[in-house]
């Protein structure tokens, strides 16, 4: 009899800064420290390679897809490490030459990269102390990001989501069914401690799978404030590790054994429908 599959899986949590080279050199010290730690499959957070001083910072340093130092640099970590990374977002050059794709790219352990996904939904958010308006210097995509790899002789599903895209549920229902989803992100202070792990929670519990967060957490250089909180969560909305704030990397294992367990109790995802 086979053993259930399972995949070990790490995310990772920074205080990125506006300087690229001190990020991606944190980033690579994180990633080969999850891989040490037997992780196969890595997750980076949403800006890890750029907090810029000011939010055109990103457009400065856009590459074109396929080609450029950061690029590279995330080919050379996936196949260094022999691990699956999932590389939170890099700006990439977009149709308005004032703007960037905010894009997750996924390396596979030969350093090719197997999975492209632009954000959709683009964060804006005011108070009288907080202005947050990602569409002036953000071109949305417009298609859900999946994942699929083979491990082991084992198929895996994930749906690939960023920060915002995590209050549009249609999003993750528009993907179908996945064993994980994926969410690199840079949730503020103010929104994160309101909705964060509620919101992350629900994504799991709804579509019977597991959600694994990557998150920045902490003060930024750019006096911003990120929320922390990478997390781990079952298919049955169990938080199973969490790290609150400051650079690090939570680890977990996936279970197929889990997702079929919790899907057959309750067969919600069966009894839809609309």
């Amino acid at each position: 009899m086979n053993a259930p599959a399972t995949l070990n899986i790490a995310s990772v949590q920074m205080v990125s800064t506006p300087d690229v080279n001190t990020n991606l050199m944190t980033a690579g010290r994180l990633i080969h420290a999850a891989s040490q730690a037997g992780a196969q499959l890595v997750v980076l957070p949403e800006y890890f390679c750029l907090m810029g001083l000011k939010d055109t910072d990103k457009v400065r340093i856009r590459e074109q897809f396929g080609v450029g130092p950061i690029q590279d640099q995330l080919s050379a970590f996936a196949k260094e490490n022999q691990i699956y990374l999932v590389a939170g977002t890099i700006p990439l050059k977009a149709t308005d030459p004032n703007k960037v794709l905010n894009t997750l790219l996924v390396y596979s352990p030969s350093g090719q990269v197997i999975g492209r996904y632009d954000k959709i939904h683009l964060f804006g958010f005011q108070t009288k102390t907080e202005r947050y308006q990602e569409s002036e210097t953000i071109e949305a995509g417009d298609a859900p990001g999946i994942l699929k790899i083979n491990h082991l002789q084992e198929n895996w599903s994930f749906g690939l989501s960023i920060c915002y895209d995590l209050r549009f549920p249609e999003l993750y229902r528009a993907m179908g069914s996945v064993d994980c989803h994926i969410i690199p992100a840079a949730f503020t202070h103010t929104t994160g401690k309101a909705h964060w792990e509620i919101l992350l929670r629900a994504r799991a519990i709804e579509n019977q799978c597991y959600v694994l967060a990557s998150a920045q957490g902490g003060t930024h250089p750019n006096q911003r404030r990120t929320w922390g909180h990478s997390m781990l969560i079952d298919p049955w909305g169990s938080v199973l590790n969490d790290l609150p704030e400051g650079e690090g990397f939570i680890t977990g294992t996936l279970s197929k054994e889990k997702i079929n367990e919790v899907r057959s109790q309750l067969p919600a995802l069966a009894h839809r429908k609309l």
